[in-house]
């Protein structure tokens, strides 16, 4: 299953990024530049696990920023998309104590209730690192 995935806000979105760098050990200006796009969402049955206590009431931990956790965790993105779920809310691995992201499963090659909005923001340089961020 695919899945197409955005930041609530920014500084996730700027953690997540490192976090994926650090995993890989890629220096940061290796990846630059960035488009920084904002998107408008509008989706219905979009699972929502975006707290330790509904990530605990189907079996999951708060998310850390580990391989080792993803098997479980698509484990339970794929048995919700198997059961007609349009995406999945959840805490950020890379900011879990304020961050929040979404997976919207990709059934198609069209994403219907996303839609860009405006022009993406061009980062040549990278930002400092986002405040809570765990790598």
């Amino acid at each position: 299953m695919e899945g197409f995935y955005l930041a609530a806000d920014e500084q996730t979105a700027w953690a997540e990024w490192y976090r994926a760098l650090a995993e890989s050990a890629v220096p940061p200006m290796r990846q630059m530049p960035r488009d920084l796009w904002r998107f408008e969402v509008d989706l219905e049955d979009v699972a929502d696990l975006s707290d330790v206590g509904k990530l605990e009431a189907v079996g999951l931990p708060r998310p850390v920023p580990s391989r080792r956790q993803w098997p479980r965790f698509q484990a339970v993105g794929e048995a919700l998309a198997a059961n007609g779920w349009t995406g999945i809310l959840y805490p950020s691995a890379a900011r879990s104590e304020s961050g929040v992201a979404l997976c919207v499963f990709r059934k198609e090659s069209d994403l219907v209730g996303i839609n860009a909005l405006g022009t993406p923001a061009r980062c040549d340089e990278p930002p400092a690192p986002p405040s809570g961020l765990r790598t």
